[in-house]
């Protein structure tokens, strides 16, 4: 454990925190489509104008899959450092951390429309 309790040190881990979702954003394709897919989902709420119980759900959503890929960007350069040759054992891990994505996707879309679908209808 390292040294005492400060605002200072803890500011500075948002820094860091901050600075890992800029290298997602630079380095990974897919964080983009999450980005643009979350913008149009917020902006859907809003028009839809949904209720509490439908943004709890959409927030909860869109983190499983932004934690789902700051996960296996973490995951992929881990393996990038640790195994810079390819290795087919590596290959498989980065292959499953990437389906850990896909399967949240997945959910957040069928949440999405559930969440969305009932709007629609009363159109």
């Amino acid at each position: 454990m390292s040294g005492r309790f400060s605002i200072a040190a803890r500011l500075k881990s948002f820094s860091f925190a901050f600075a890992g979702i800029a290298t997602m954003l630079r380095t990974q394709h897919n964080a983009w489509l999450h980005l643009i897919a979350t913008i149009i989902v917020i902006g859907a709420g809003f028009a839809f104008n949904v209720g509490g119980e439908d943004w709890r759900w959409l927030i909860a959503a869109i983190v499983l899959v932004w934690t789902a890929e700051a996960v296996n960007t973490a995951f992929e350069h881990l393996c990038d450092v640790v195994s810079p040759e390819f290795h087919a054992s590596v290959q498989k891990s980065k292959d499953i951390a990437a389906g850990a994505v896909l399967i949240c996707v997945i959910g957040a879309v069928i949440i999405g429309l559930q969440v969305f679908v009932p709007y629609l209808v009363r159109r």
